[in-house]
């Protein structure tokens, strides 16, 4: 009898609490949540090419006209390169760390140092030209009360009374 009790108890053990340990169950979503249906073959197609349009695009960014000479045809070979240049300017300092974020930190330290250097260096000449011009100023206002405080002529010491 008692035999049979283990057995039983080992078997449930085995059966219902042992599966749920090894290969545990996901909790139910809560009442509120609307599953969404599964895409269709096409749906995920579609979802795909678009997704790999926009990776190709991120990159046309990045390469550049020079590296895609198939898009210039049309205006002829010497015009790109004349316009390409007309057109380029310095890189701004946000798109400057943006294309070093990309490269990592390798390539983002020196963006940093370089951006931070350049606003140490403003900010010494606006102290410096800052300093300058109090200084200008203060001597200004010593000047002018030298010359408002130019002594007066002393009584004459010919005309004494006594």
């Amino acid at each position: 009898m008692k035999l049979r009790v283990v057995y039983r108890k080992v078997s449930d053990y085995i059966r219902y609490d042992l599966k749920e340990i090894v290969l545990p169950s996901s909790l139910p979503d809560p009442p509120h949540v609307v599953k969404r249906r599964k895409l269709t073959w096409h749906e995920r197609f579609l979802v795909l090419k678009e997704a790999s349009r926009l990776y190709a695009a991120s990159w046309v960014r990045d390469i550049g006209p020079e590296l895609r000479p198939n898009d210039y045809k049309k205006q002829g070979d010497a015009e790109p390169k004349k316009q390409a240049k007309e057109t380029e300017k310095e890189p701004s300092v946000l798109e400057d760390l943006a294309v070093a974020a990309r490269g990592g930190m390798e390539t983002l330290r020196p963006a940093l140092h370089r951006v931070y250097m350049t606003r140490a260096s403003n900010y010494k000449d606006a102290l410096s030209s800052f300093i300058k011009g109090y200084h200008e100023g203060v001597q200004q206002v010593m000047q002018s009360k030298e010359e408002s405080q130019v002594p007066a002529d002393e009584p004459d010491k010919s005309k004494k009374t006594t």
